[in-house]
Parts: structure tokens; C-alpha cells; sequence
């Protein structure tokens, strides 16, 4: 029985992350005896597929079926729930974790976390991370500052950022993303600052690189690099480039 239980939850699970999911909906509906775990892989699976309300709906199914939810069902609804941006559905499942006797982790919170940022409320989504009983993480902190990017609110980026340096003084990922975010407000100096800050505490990006082919002969560029063989007759050219687009800025400055 326990094998019939994880191979059918496999499969489901399978399905879902190939995005097949009508089979994986199809192996769920097979199923005579359900348990937990085949109603956690068909809520998850929904879940990442972009089905919100479906697994909304196929939770409160499980409750009603007497099934007892745990840590890993709550996950898939609080997902469902940001990925459908049903704010109060997400807070209320929340606080009704511990009604059915669970304790709601860092990864619940997250997911809160992230369905607030995504809706634009940053201010609440701050004031969660400062009220949980954990120590955000570098996921949380990096979800809360691409909420900030994407709603251009500098105010709380600067402070979380402070918190992810002391946390994690080598992720470059968030520095990059308040450096964007500086980036777009025109605000340079505070750019040149986060690069510092970057070089100082040892925090390195990936340099980033790209390919192209001529005459049946593939060169890649990496960032930062000088190491192509024809790198003295590529760094004028680039040279001359930079400083175009700078003046191509200034006009477009002094037009606005």
C-alpha cells in the first residue's frame, strides 16, 4: 500500500512539473483512497501551473473529505495564494495554521511575504518580516527587494538591504537589485556607492557573457573581460560607443 501511495504521488508530481497537468488531474481523480500527500502533489501542482483558485478549491475539498492538512499542504495554498494575489485568503490561511495544529514556518511566511510584495504592499509585507518569529532569510529578503524594484519604492529596499549585507555580505544578488532600482530613479552616486559597497565586502556577480558567430567561427564576450584576441581593435570601438551614449543622455536630459 505505502508503494501504491508514493508512486501514485510521483506520478502527480510528475505531471504537474511537466506541466501536464489534466494527467496529473487525471491520476488524482483515479485515486479510490486519498491521502495527505496525493492532495498535497495535486495543490502544489495546480499551484505552479498558475491554477490559484483551482487549488483553493481542491483544498477546501480535502477539508471537507476529513483529510488533516500539514506543513507541506499549507506551502501549496499560501502559493496558490500569491500566485492568484488573493491577499486575505493568504493572510487568513495563515493564522488558521494553528487551528489545525501547525505551526506555520519560515517557507509560510515567505509565501506571504511574496504575495503581499507582488500586490504592492510593501509596507505590510515589511512589518511581517519584522514580526515573524524567524530571522528572514536570503529568499524572503531577495523576494521583498524585487517587490521593491518592481513598485519603485526605494525606502524600505534600503533598509532590508542593510539587514541582507549583515546577513549575507557575499550575495551580490541584492546589492544588484537595489543598484537597479537607484539605477532608475537617476540616482548615481548611490549607484557608484553600491558598487563599492560590492567591492569592499567581497560580494561578486557573475559576470555575465554573450556569443556570437562569423564566418563559421563562434566568439564569446564575458563582462569585464579583455582577454579576445582582438581586444586592442575592440576597445576603442566600445570606447567611442560610451561616449555617444552619454551624450545621447545628456540630450535627452536637457529635452525633458
Amino acid at each position: 500500500l505505502d508503494k501504491k501511495i508514493k508512486v501514485c504521488t510521483s506520478l502527480i508530481d510528475m505531471y504537474a512539473k511537466c506541466g501536464e497537468i489534466s494527467k496529473a488531474l487525471h491520476i488524482f481523480e483515479g485515486i479510490p483512497e486519498r491521502v495527505t500527500s496525493h492532495w498535497n502533489a495535486i495543490i502544489n501542482g495546480l499551484a505552479i501551473n498558475g491554477y490559484g483558485e483551482e487549488a483553493l478549491a481542491m483544498f477546501r475539498k480535502m477539508i471537507s473529505k476529513g483529510c488533516r492538512p500539514n506543513a507541506v499542504t499549507m506551502t501549496g495554498v499560501l502559493s496558490a495564494c500569491s500566485h492568484t494575489g488573493l491577499v486575505e485568503e493568504g493572510k487568513r490561511w495563515l493564522n488558521a495554521m494553528e487551528g489545525f495544529g501547525l505551526i506555520p514556518q519560515i517557507e509560510h511566511y515567505g509565501c506571504v511575504v511574496d504575495l503581499l510584495g507582488r500586490v504592492g504592499c510593501l509596507d505590510e509585507a515589511e512589518k511581517l518580516i519584522e514580526s515573524m518569529p524567524y530571522e528572514a532569510n536570503n529568499i524572503i529578503i531577495s523576494s521583498f527587494l524585487s517587490a521593491c524594484v518592481n513598485w519603485k519604492d526605494l525606502s524600505p529596499a534600503e533598509i532590508v538591504i542593510k539587514r541582507a549585507a549583515k546577513m549575507d555580505p557575499l550575495n551580490a544578488g541584492n546589492y544588484v537589485l537595489l543598484r537597479n532600482l537607484y539605477a532608475t530613479e537617476r540616482r548615481w552616486d548611490e549607484v557608484k556607492q553600491i558598487k563599492w559597497l560590492m567591492r569592499t565586502s567581497g560580494a561578486k556577480k557573475e559576470a555575465g557573457s554573450s556569443a556570437i558567430e562569423t564566418n563559421g567561427v563562434v566568439w564569446e564576450f564575458i563582462s569585464g573581460g579583455t582577454v579576445h584576441p582582438q581586444w586592442g581593435d575592440i576597445q576603442p570601438v566600445l570606447e567611442q560607443l560610451q561616449i555617444h551614449m552619454k551624450g545621447m543622455e545628456e540630450k535627452c536630459i536637457k529635452l525633458q
